[in-house]
């Protein structure tokens, strides 16, 4: 009896319908005995031969679980898609200074991806020189950069779904520069400009930031000091100056050169006609050659100082040393009577 009790605890734990009971397993022969000797009775219907346990009904294991697939899309999802994939309007300003208003025009808006190409470059995937500009970009990261003439302006752009709005301050000011001759004496605009570079103790420290500026020109710069050469001619009235550019304001600045126009012409007597074909030249109090040129009246500037000039008329050169002190222009006569030399 406790035997068949421990039989019912081990049994399995589920519940076969009676059409699926599977046979009892039959007893050996030696089993048979045992229960005739123990004076049990022995089932009539269960054979004294082994049964293949082939042909017993197991039940089978149970199935594996299903993998999960991705639930099919909806017109719920597709919506979701659409606004997290399709282009969102972006509306990007910008300013001067933190509180000041927006500029009205003179802007240019690049927009560039934040994952570089295979030259590892950011790729620009929109531009618009509008000053309010109105773009359309898919959710994302990006790169804006903004210019307003020299000055420029770079920050990180993150489109949403929805409407998106940007303003960018640029911490900008304003350059304009002007030269004369020591003695506020004027000098022609043809004969003047100005290059611009960052500031910086030394050349190599500097980085040109905008060149051949012209007198009275408006350069719109960030706010800064910035290093700046003024020549006058092209050979060597040059005067530097470093200025500081504060943002929202416009800085006016004079630079003062100590040089002068001079004309060169050989003649023959004093205030007599040029002679034409002339080869020139004019060499520095240290010898070095400062100019060059062919012709019956040549003209040029030269920073203060001495210089000599000579003048080539077929095998015959003529020379003079002259003196160059700010002032007026002035014209330089070279005697054949007079500064003949070889």
């Amino acid at each position: 009896m406790a035997i068949g009790l421990l039989a019912v605890f081990l049994a399995p734990q589920f519940v076969l319908a009676a059409d699926d009971a599977p046979e009892p397993r039959p007893r050996s022969e030696h089993d048979a005995a045992q229960a005739r000797a123990a004076g049990e009775p022995v089932p009539a219907d269960i054979p004294d031969t082994v049964v293949d346990p082939s042909t017993l009904d197991v039940p089978s294991a149970e199935p594996a679980p299903p993998v999960d697939t991705p639930p099919a899309d909806t017109p719920a999802t597709d919506a979701i898609k659409a606004v997290t994939q399709s282009p969102q309007p972006v509306h990007l300003k910008a300013t001067v200074t933190e509180k000041g208003a927006a500029i009205p025009d003179g802007l240019v808006w690049r927009v560039f991806d934040t994952r570089a190409d295979t030259n590892g470059q950011l790729a620009m995937v929109a531009k618009s020189d509008d000053a309010s500009a109105n773009l359309s970009l898919p959710p994302g990261q990006y790169v804006i950069h903004v210019a307003y003439g020299r000055a420029q302006a770079s920050d990180t752009l993150t489109v949403n779904p929805g409407e998106n709005n940007k303003t960018v301050v640029l911490d900008a000011g304003a350059l304009r520069l002007n030269s004369a001759i020591t003695g506020d004496i004027s000098i022609p605009v043809n004969l003047e400009h100005f290059d611009i570079f960052s500031g910086g103790t030394s050349e190599a420290d500097r980085t040109l930031v905008a060149q051949n500026v012209a007198p009275n020109e408006t350069v719109t710069l960030n706010a800064g000091t910035y290093h700046v050469v003024s020549y006058f001619g092209n050979i060597n009235a040059i005067v530097r100056a470093d200025l500081r550019v504060e943002p929202g304001q416009l800085t006016e600045a004079t630079l003062y050169h100590k040089a002068s126009q001079i004309s060169l012409k050989l003649v023959s007597e004093a205030g007599g006609e040029a002679i034409a074909d002339i080869d020139w030249t004019i060499k520095s109090s240290t010898g070095e050659t400062v100019f060059q040129e062919i012709g019956a009246f040549p003209a040029t500037v030269l920073q203060e100082g001495d210089y000599t000039v000579l003048a080539k008329r077929g095998d015959a050169v003529y020379n003079r040393s002259f003196q160059v002190v700010p002032g007026q222009p002035r014209e330089i006569e070279v005697l054949t009577s007079v500064y003949q030399g070889g």
